[in-house]
């Protein structure tokens, strides 16, 4: 910052490392629930009232040092000395103030806490998912590495949609449908590789057919994100622009001629591309669900199914999600927010102790905590070695890569456009009917969660 800015932020000294990772991802975790919840109740915010609220908001911020204080538990910083800055740089203080204070008031309520406390038992499962003796698909186990980059994506996009717009994200299509492109591709990771390891009969011992390229694919994503939340509000794009301009909406006219139409879409509907992302997220993970299932043919370990059944509150997390954007989102139907982030945190919980799980039957022991190279000759390292050489069961698939990412386009695509238009047939999206949506959210899981009861059932002879 400029030298005649007397604002200086110091790092706490007792913080280690592994803190300030935690902070970091905690901070966008406390950014992701401000994605979710809306400013107000109405569908359509006009910008005087926006400005009001602002003015509002700075009216409150009479101590730069109370907003730091109160951001200080999500980001372990705190102020040095009191602000007397001059007037060239009272805008960028009023604009960080305006940050700041978003990320402390989203951690103080319920939804904030639920998704920060999510962070550890995540780290927790993603190392006891790449032990060695787990045999786990280096794709798949990147895949869930790279969620963490999502959620780190969610930093720039909710400073952007408050601090810009004046909104929340669920209401900004175009960086609403560009952060969850990042949700996608995890899932696509997680597939690829689960799928691959069980069917590709040279996997062990030449690796992967695809090679590096999903992991370069990755990466552009991620940089073609970070570069329009650089440069999108420049360019132009207002809060309700839609994702990847809206390519496949109807125009407005065609909407209304429509005979099944009873009603005008909200301005912050999710448009086609950002609905096709979320479901396609949705197909994509239970496809996962049902792979990680069956890896436990693969590797002869039954343990594996344990991590779909851990999997199944981050699928209610998911249409925790979807059912809210059904609403249009309304501030009314927060809890649904709150519902959201509550599964997240069990559904990271319920993963971590099913991989432990895993890798506990596959030979780990607290000896792997010692971060000393472990001798040659240690009879623990050699049964995981041994463990970690055995081959998959291999089965051939049905479908080629190809013909399945058809089918899920397809099947996106339907869902897509049946559930935009299709919903505007129906009062029940304007109700904001809390029991309603209470129904979906709750039941939606607990049928795949039957299905899944019913599978072990038969698979066990019962």
């Amino acid at each position: 910052p400029p030298q005649s800015s007397r604002l200086v932020f110091i790092i706490s000294p007792t913080m280690v490392a592994f803190n300030n990772a935690a902070a970091l991802v905690a901070l966008s975790l406390t950014a992701s629930t401000s994605a979710f919840a809306p400013t107000s109740t109405n569908l359509i915010t006009s910008r005087s009232s926006i400005a009001q609220n602002d003015v509002i908001s700075r009216n409150l911020m009479v101590d730069i040092n109370d907003v730091v204080s109160s951001a200080a538990n999500i980001a372990s910083v705190s102020t040095a000395n009191s602000l007397s800055l001059p007037a060239a740089t009272s805008s960028l203080v009023d604009s960080t103030s305006s940050t700041l204070l978003s990320f402390s008031d989203q951690g103080q309520n319920l939804a904030g806490i639920f998704f920060q406390s999510s962070l550890l038992p995540y780290l927790l499962f993603l190392y006891f998912l790449q032990f060695k003796g787990n045999r786990t698909p280096n794709l798949g186990n990147f895949g869930f590495q790279y969620l963490l980059l999502f959620v780190l994506g969610t930093i720039p996009s909710g400073i952007i949609t408050k601090s810009v717009y004046g909104e929340s994200l669920a209401n900004v299509d175009w960086l609403h449908g560009g952060a969850e492109a990042l949700l996608t591709i995890t899932n696509v990771l997680i597939v690829l590789g689960f799928r691959e390891a069980m069917s590709n009969p040279d996997y062990r011992s030449e690796g992967s057919k695809f090679g590096v390229t999903p992991k370069i694919v990755a990466g552009l994503g991620a940089v073609a994100f970070a570069v329009a939340c650089a440069t999108g509000a420049n360019l132009g794009f207002e809060a309700h622009s839609p994702f990847l301009f809206g390519a496949g909406n109807l125009g407005e006219e065609t909407v209304l001629s429509l005979p099944f139409v009873m009603h005008s879409e909200p301005i912050n509907a999710l448009s086609i591309p950002t609905w096709a992302i979320h479901f396609s997220s949705v197909f994509e993970f239970l496809f996962a669900m049902d792979l990680i299932w069956k890896f436990a043919e693969t590797t002869d370990n039954p343990k594996w199914k344990g991590l779909t059944w851990g999997m199944l509150p981050l699928h209610a997390s998911g249409i925790a999600a979807c059912t809210y954007h059904f609403f249009y989102n309304p501030s009314s139907l927060q809890f649904l927010v709150e519902l959201q982030a509550f599964f997240t945190l069990l559904g990271n919980v319920t993963c971590a102790i099913a991989a432990y799980r895993i890798a506990i039957s596959n030979g780990w022991t607290l000896k792997e905590l010692n971060p000393f190279p472990k001798s040659e000759i240690s009879p623990e390292g050699i049964v995981v070695d041994e463990v970690a050489a055995l081959p998959y069961n291999v089965v051939e698939t049905k479908e080629s890569e190809l013909q399945l990412a058809a089918k899920l386009a397809a099947l996106t695509i339907f869902s897509s456009y049946a559930l935009k238009y299709g919903e505007l047939s129906l009062d029940l999206p304007l109700t904001e009917n809390g029991i309603a949506a209470s129904a979906i959210v709750f039941g939606i899981p607990a049928i795949t969660g039957f299905v899944y009861y019913n599978r072990g059932k038969e698979e066990s002879g019962e």
